[in-house]
């Protein structure tokens, strides 16, 4: 396992095109970086599609239902815009149009994206792996999506991967 800064604050995605890194910003969006920490710890992204994925601009995922309209049972969260700039490797929440509504569902831009500043909240950064964001398969919908094998800190055990067949 690679050595992090800050284990507790990096986000470790291993996804059908590869492992995707990213820092956490707790100092920017503390109640954001939160939401997802507890549902990484929970497993609730594993197996989740990205969804929208628009060359050049952003890949989006986080919805349980793959529909875009999904969410988790936690209530919305309100809005923590900064200055943060929405460049490439960047990773925002998805809303709908009221700011208070994130809740799950997030984006990755590809480029820059600045048009976004201080209208979504930016939680993280991707630190490794761009490139296998890059390869997700694009459209809106995504015909054959990429997603989410398994998210977790850095900071937490690797997930076993589940063997009914085998007896100690």
């Amino acid at each position: 396992m690679a050595n992090y800064k800050d284990p507790e604050n990096t986000l470790i995605m291993d996804t059908t095109k590869g492992e995707v890194v990213i820092e956490l910003l707790p100092e920017l969006a503390p109640k954001h970086v939160e939401r997802i920490k507890t549902l990484a710890n929970e497993g609730f992204y594993d197996g989740v599609i990205f969804h929208r994925v628009i060359d050049g601009f952003m890949a989006q995922g986080g919805d349980p239902t793959g529909s875009g309209m999904g969410g988790s049972d936690y209530p919305d969260l309100p809005a923590e815009f900064s200055k943060e700039p929405h460049i490439r490797g960047v990773c925002s929440m998805a809303r709908s149009q009221n700011p208070n509504s994130a809740n799950s569902q997030f984006f990755i831009c590809f480029d820059d994206a600045t048009f976004l500043d201080g209208q979504y909240t930016v939680w993280g950064r991707v630190i490794e792996g761009m490139e296998n964001v890059d390869k997700f398969a694009k459209g809106e919908p995504v015909q054959n999506p990429d997603s989410m094998n398994s998210v977790r800190l850095a900071s937490a055990p690797a997930k076993e991967t589940k063997d009914e067949d085998k007896k100690d």
